[in-house]
């Protein structure tokens, strides 16, 4: 029998642990496989690559440790699959769309409804562009003080509500706000609802009692509902004790007929003196706005000399119809959009910013 040359058997011991390093690549690249499959591929790769020659021994004993391995990784008998390692990825085929990502595109496919419903509804209502959308409220609202010239007597020394007719704020927004009661349209309650404008009512009782139900189908509708007095009196005319029941009547009436005590009083006329203040304050009231611009339904009137919008001004109208005025309430929210959408602002939510 002829004698290898002592070089080549070398070569050929030595060429097993190479076989060894495949195997193990080979069961690395199997990493989906369960444990048992992958400690079995790894045997039988070890076991063919090494035969029977005496040096493949070591090569053997590697892949044996390399099965055992791979199946502690793989976890134990009973089912189980063990975590990957931190900053390990498992390894298994790509997860579905996240749920974020389905929330967002969810959220993007509504904004696309409203905003085609809002385009429809500007036509039907004869605007002539869409109304703007205003920005979400302010997260830290704005801090509220009395306009300069509008104070009484030790204002802010008996923490008086402040008295003011337009919030600061860098938002290009208006504030819609409606007095008194005496139109009760239902176009209007559609109107405002299909175009998603926000707005505030001052009510008086002696115009809304006859039809309670109406307002509160707009209270449903989303628009606050606030104070402007039982009788619409000229309230520096009054004692303190009559202002008061003016007031505090209302706010007792708003409450038992819509399930709050407003936090907003507006004085009819704009007119108010320290008792009117004191009066408000004692029943809850925290805030007076007035107004910086008014809108009727054929004109705009102006309080500021440069006769234009400004951010954060506060709008007043009144709830009127062909009675009154030369038009209906649809009518007037026309001509508000126009101008407010035309300057390049957006009516936003006056509670939303006190």
């Amino acid at each position: 029998m002829r004698t290898r040359p002592r070089a080549e058997s070398r070569r050929l011991t030595g060429a097993q642990p190479r076989a060894g390093i495949r195997s193990r690549q080979a069961t690395r690249s199997a990493g989906t496989r369960s444990a048992g499959t992958r400690s079995a591929g790894i045997l039988s790769a070890g076991i063919g690559s090494v035969g029977t020659r005496a040096g493949g021994f070591r090569g053997l004993v590697a892949v044996l440790a390399l099965a055992a391995v791979a199946s502690g990784c793989a976890g134990g008998g009973d089912g189980r699959t063990t975590r990957p390692a931190p900053g390990q990825q498992p390894k298994k085929a790509p997860p579905p769309v996240a749920a974020p990502a389905r929330a967002l595109y969810g959220y993007a496919a509504r904004l696309r409804a409203a905003h085609q419903a809002r385009v429809a509804a500007a036509g039907h209502w004869g605007l002539r562009k869409v109304p703007l959308t205003p920005p979400a409220p302010p997260a830290r609202k704005p801090e509220i003080t009395t306009r300069k010239g509008f104070e009484v007597d030790d204002h802010e020394e008996l923490g008086l509500p402040p008295v003011f007719t337009r919030v600061p704020t860098e938002d290009r927004v208006v504030f819609l706000t409606i007095d008194d009661g005496a139109e009760k349209d239902p176009a209007f309650l559609r109107m405002m609802s299909e175009l998603k404008i926000p707005y505030t009512a001052f009510l008086s009782d002696y115009l809304i009692k006859d039809d309670y139900g109406y307002f509160k189908e707009m209270q449903d509708r989303g628009a606050a509902l606030n104070n402007h007095t039982l009788h619409h009196p000229y309230l520096p005319a009054l004692s303190y004790a009559r202002q008061k029941h003016e007031i505090c009547g209302m706010q007792e009436v708003i409450r038992k007929r819509y399930g709050t005590r407003p936090a907003l009083f507006r004085p009819p006329f704009g007119n108010y003196d320290q008792d009117t203040l004191r009066a408000a304050k004692s029943c809850g009231v925290r805030y007076a706005p007035l107004w910086d611009e008014e809108v009727f339904v054929d004109h705009w009137e102006y309080r500021e000399g440069d006769r234009d919008l400004h951010p954060g001004d506060i709008v007043l109208s009144h709830f009127r119809g062909r009675g009154e005025w030369k038009g209906t309430m649809p009518d007037l929210v026309r001509r508000f959009l126009d101008k407010v959408t035309a300057k390049g602002y957006a009516v936003a939510r006056l509670e939303d910013y006190l």
